[in-house]
This record gives structure tokens, sequence and C-alpha cells, in this order.
């Protein structure tokens, strides 16, 4: 037998109007009806518990508890009785009896107990092997199984997102914001006890899912963080690199391994239930050897009229050193104002410059900086900037007013 929590009882109401045929009959037997709520009657929540009538869902993540019943049906006294219960899955059995001693006898009419334990987690196909082992009293060996079969289902659909984030312009290792969508796909109602984020050794985290309110912390979802069926809710987390890793850039570069959720849940009746995800993987963005960033722009400028932005260049090679020559190329929206080729001169490795440009639009909206190229002479190699940043342009009447 499964052991779960009870249920609420829920009655059907059944009930007239007073002038029908029934007369009042159906309303007095509701409010004599013992699992119905005294002066809410109509309601179909009931102040009982009822007992689970079937097996019910198991999800990856819970706890399973059955309770096993060895009973003895003869009129013989048998010995040296042995219960021993196994949980195969699809990748491994595993022992999940409290104890493995025998027990010396067993009377007529009596029961060997046991209440066993298990976290699922695993998905799938899930078989409950119990096998008894005992003796008659003719001395002759009897064993008998019986398996238990049941489906695991998946509680959660989790899926994560990585945005990369600029915020310190002189290091190649910025902030990485993570965004878990979370979605409830069981057919019950979730309580969301904890949901948070276990960084890897090379990255600390902040959790952005609260807002202060008069010095209290206030979670974004509210005070009942209910996650309803098919109902999906995002949650937000900002990684910075440590101090010992963010200084060595090539530890961070390529595929790095950012952390694992771990989200603990509650159902209806206080049952929980903890998932952990895998390690999750982000690849860093490669600069390639040479970084074009931006110090300094505006967010709003007017049309056609000249603004001016400030450029970081930095050679990412460690070994070479960069003869750069900047060119300017107009778009349909943005256009350059200045002498295109100039020379830039040397760069050495793992240094930069600063460069201050001076551009104009000729369109409104939100138009994107675009058209640097950056080539080297010693490789004769060019390198293109396009889409560096956006910027807001608007009418010099609408700026004013």
């Amino acid at each position: 037998m499964r052991l779960t929590k009870p249920t609420l009882f829920t009655n059907i109401p059944v009930t007239c109007e007073e002038r029908d045929l029934p007369g009042d009959l159906f309303n007095q037997l509701m409010k004599d009806d013992p699992s119905t709520v005294k002066g809410a009657e109509t309601l179909m929540l009931g102040e009982m518990l009822t007992l689970p009538q079937n097996f019910g869902n198991i999800f990856l993540g819970e706890t399973f508890s059955s309770y096993i019943s060895v009973h003895n049906d003869s009129h013989q006294v048998v010995k040296d009785i042995l219960v021993k219960a196994d949980l195969q899955t699809s990748s491994q059995r595993l022992n999940l009896s409290a104890s493995t001693a025998a027990v010396a006898e067993l009377k007529p009419d009596c029961c060997i107990d046991d209440v066993i334990h298990h976290e699922v987690k695993e998905i799938g196909t899930h078989i409950l092997v119990c096998a008894v082992s005992y003796t008659t009293q003719t001395g002759e060996k009897m064993y008998f199984r019986k398996f238990f079969k049941f489906q695991v289902l998946k509680p959660l659909d989790v899926k994560t997102k990585f945005y990369n984030a600029e915020s310190d312009l002189s290091s190649v290792t910025d902030e990485v914001f993570l965004e878990a969508q979370i979605q409830n796909i069981t057919t019950s109602p979730m309580f969301m006890e904890k949901v948070s984020l276990e960084p890897s050794i090379m990255y600390n985290v902040a959790e952005l899912n609260a807002v202060s309110q008069s010095g209290k912390s206030i979670s974004t979802f509210g005070t009942r963080t209910y996650l309803q069926p098919m109902d999906t809710r995002q949650y937000l987390y900002c990684l910075k690199p440590k101090q010992e890793f963010a200084e060595k850039a090539g530890v961070i570069k390529g595929v790095t391994v950012i952390g694992k959720l771990d989200i603990v849940w509650k159902t209806n009746l206080g049952e929980r239930g903890r998932l952990q995800t895998s390690q999750l993987q982000r690849m860093a963005p490669g600069y390639g050897d040479v970084r074009l960033s931006l110090e300094t722009i505006p967010d709003t400028v007017n049309l056609e009229e000249p603004f001016d932005i400030t450029c970081k260049i930095t050679n990412c090679s460690s070994e070479r050193t960069m003869d750069l020559v900047l060119e300017m190329c107009n778009t349909n929206s943005i256009h350059w104002c200045g002498v295109s080729g100039r020379q830039l001169g040397k760069l050495h490795p793992i240094s930069s410059l600063h460069l201050t440009l001076t551009l104009l639009s000729s369109v409104q909206g939100l138009q994107s900086v675009s058209g640097l190229r950056l080539t080297d002479t010693f490789l004769k190699r060019t390198y293109e900037y396009d889409d560096i940043a956006q910027v807001c342009v608007v009418s010099s009447k609408i700026k004013e007013n």
C-alpha cells in the first residue's frame, strides 16, 4: 500500500427550490450530512479527510513511501521469515528494506510490517519487487515475489537563458544574468518554497527576485507564491566572477560552469518535493584579437545634430602588437563626422586606447550605431563592428518640449 497524505472530502450538493416537489427535503439532507460544512452546505469542499482511493501520481523529486505487510494466512507457525523490498528503475536496483535480519517465527494471523521510503530521482517506469522467503514446520523452504509497477512523472519544466552584460568595460569577464523559467506541468497547484541558484566556485550570485520596501525584502511574486497548473514563473539571477578568477581572463573564456538550480515545493497537504538541475553551462562571449566597447553614449539625441561617443579599443592578444587604422562607413541613418582611414598608431598587447568620435543621424527613431572598421596593417586583417549600440533620435522640437 502506498502511503500518501489524505485529501479533503468533496461532496456533490443536490438542492432545489422550496416550491419544487421535494420541498425542503434535499436541503435538510445536506444539513444532516456530517461531511458538509455547517452553514455552507452547498459548497463542495467539506471538513473531513478521505484516504487515497488509488495509487495516484508520483513525481520526480518526491518521496515514495510504501507500507508492506506479510500476513500468515495459514494455521501453522512458519520460521525464518525474510522480507526484502527492492526498487527497480531503468538504470539501477535499490534495496529499500529497513532490516536484513530474518524474523524467527510468525504465528497464524500475525503480520510482519515494514514502511519504506525513497526519494525518487529518475523518471519513467519503476517496479517495486517484494520478495518473501520462509521455512514451514516440515523444514521446506518456500519463496514468492510480488511486483508493483508505477510511473514517475516530470513535475516541472525548467528552461534557462543567459544574458551577457558589459558592466566593466575594462574586463572581458562581465556580469552574467540567468533567467530560469519554471512551469508547473502537474494537475494541482504548487507552493514554491525555494528556488535558488547554487553557483560554481568561479562565481558569486545575487538573486533579483525581491524588492526592498521600508527596509524589508518583498518577493516580486507576492506573499503567496503558488504556481497553478501549467503556469510559468521567471526567476532572475546575476552572477559575477570572483576576483581571483576575473583577473585571469583565460579561465572564464569558452564554456564555463555557472552552477545549478535548487527547487523545493509543496503540494496540497504539505508533501514536499525537491529537484536539482544538472550543472548549467554557458559559452562566454569571445571578443577576438581586438575588442571595441563604448564608454559613453547619449540615450537621446536630436535629429541631424552631431553628438559624441567615446570608444575604447583593447588589444586582447597577449603576444602581438597591432598597428591599427580606423575607417568609418556611413549607413542609411548614421553618418560619421571626421576623417576616415586615419592611423591610430601601435597598440601593445593587453593595452587599450580611448577614442572620441562624432556622428549624426538623419532618421528619427531607435537607430543602431554601425559602420566602424579597424584594420591591423601588420597582418592586413580587418575587424568589423556593427550594431555597437542604439540611440533614440527625436526631433529637436520634441526634445525641447
